[in-house]
């Protein structure tokens, strides 16, 4: 029964293409790889891993030939995510599915906020999600495609200290809600709010990590693979638009 049901994701995205930005480590290279697993072809965006980029599209390429390119791009440069867009709609001739999971993620405390934080948070988190959405929409309203914003459950409950990423995120929250009613019937449009899933890199506190894990209901850290099941239960499924899934363990109940 598993295995009949595995083979019937693998037909719902085979032949169908994806852009998952920010792909190249972390949580972003777990939904290619997962997209990748049931049938769909990549195009792995990133800023400057290039030799983690590469690595996921040669592992990706040796299960599947062919399937999987690198693009690299700087997000905040307009011209480069268009660029992005044109060459990842021509990768596979068209595009099914946009990932915004790029993101950048550091404190800001208020005081001393500076106009390059704005713009770097504000920049990864909401415009770049707009704006390839816009320059991806053509080939995706050609496919009758999706759009998952990957967000944050800081987008509806304010984390002291970064208040520019946590507003940047609710916009990119109500970015989804906007998008799924001005791009339907063709695009489907969602969301996905991670709780405590990977800790930051520069994040190697004990009693930091404690002290949330202690304000979550099943009490322990998620995992990529949850959250790249949940992309890919939202780009197999057609009658799903407008809505933000949580995945965070129950914390947002805290």
């Amino acid at each position: 029964m598993i295995a009949f049901f595995d083979f019937c994701r693998l037909m719902l995205l085979s032949n169908k293409s994806a852009l998952v930005t920010g792909a190249a480590e972390r949580l972003g290279a777990q939904v290619a790889r997962t997209l990748h697993q049931n049938g769909a072809n990549l195009i792995i965006h990133y800023r400057s891993s290039t030799g983690a980029a590469q690595a996921l599209v040669n592992e990706l390429n040796q299960q599947r030939r062919n399937s999987a390119v690198a693009v690299g791009a700087d997000l905040a440069s307009l011209q480069e995510l268009e660029r992005l867009a044109a060459t990842a709609c021509a990768a596979f001739d068209g595009l099914d599915l946009l990932v915004n999971n790029a993101s950048s993620f550091y404190p800001t405390p208020f005081g001393e906020i500076d106009l390059q934080q704005w713009d770097d948070l504000i920049a990864s988190n909401y415009r770049a999600p707009l704006f390839l959405s816009q320059a991806c929409h053509p080939a995706l309203k050609s496919s009758a495609g999706g759009i998952i914003n990957l967000l944050d459950i800081y987008a509806s409950k304010p984390l002291k200290r970064h208040s520019v990423y946590c507003s940047a995120k609710a916009a990119s929250q109500m970015l989804v809600k906007s998008l799924a009613l001005e791009l339907a019937p063709e695009v489907r449009v969602n969301g996905i709010a991670p709780g405590a899933i990977l800790w930051p890199d520069a994040d190697d506190s004990a009693e930091h990590q404690q002290s949330v894990l202690d304000k979550i209901p099943l009490a322990r850290c998620g995992l990529p693979r949850d959250i790249a099941a949940t992309v890919l239960f939202l780009a197999t499924s057609d009658y799903i638009t407008g809505e933000i899934i949580r995945v965070d363990g129950g914390r947002l109940l805290r």
